[in-house]
């Protein structure tokens, strides 16, 4: 599947990091959609659901695991790479635990990120 086709969203309560990070991802040919808290991500994976979520840990309100967990109860088949802030690596081990397909620090190597969604999307395909 070519990259275009990937349906993505990123989630974080950081707007100008996922503004920025959307536009970016937009440059390599991506149309990724935007959240900005755990509720209307849930919203959005419901209405149509993503192969791959890019999901911040750390958000006020629903916290970024709570997030991985409903998604991955509701469509199992959605692939969640988590972003954590530095010194979080806690986090990231817990959310492997709960069924995310990767996690990352921040600040991001765009070309990494771009990577492993790539492995996510054909495992959503796998699914």
């Amino acid at each position: 599947m070519e990259m275009k086709d990937w349906k993505v969203l990123l989630v974080d309560d950081e707007v100008e990091f996922v503004t920025t990070l959307a536009e970016r991802l937009e440059l390599r040919g991506l149309a990724p959609r935007v959240c900005h808290d755990g509720e209307s991500a849930l919203k959005a994976v419901a209405q149509e659901a993503p192969q791959v979520v890019v999901l911040d840990v750390m958000m006020p309100g629903m916290k970024g695991l709570d997030v991985l967990q409903r998604i991955k109860e509701s469509h199992p088949a959605v692939q969640v790479i988590l972003l954590t802030g530095q010194g979080k690596t806690r986090d990231g081990i817990e959310g492997m635990k709960l069924g995310a397909f990767f996690y990352m620090m921040k600040p991001l190597d765009l070309d990494e990120l771009i990577a492993k969604m790539g492995e996510a999307v054909a495992a959503a395909a796998v699914g």
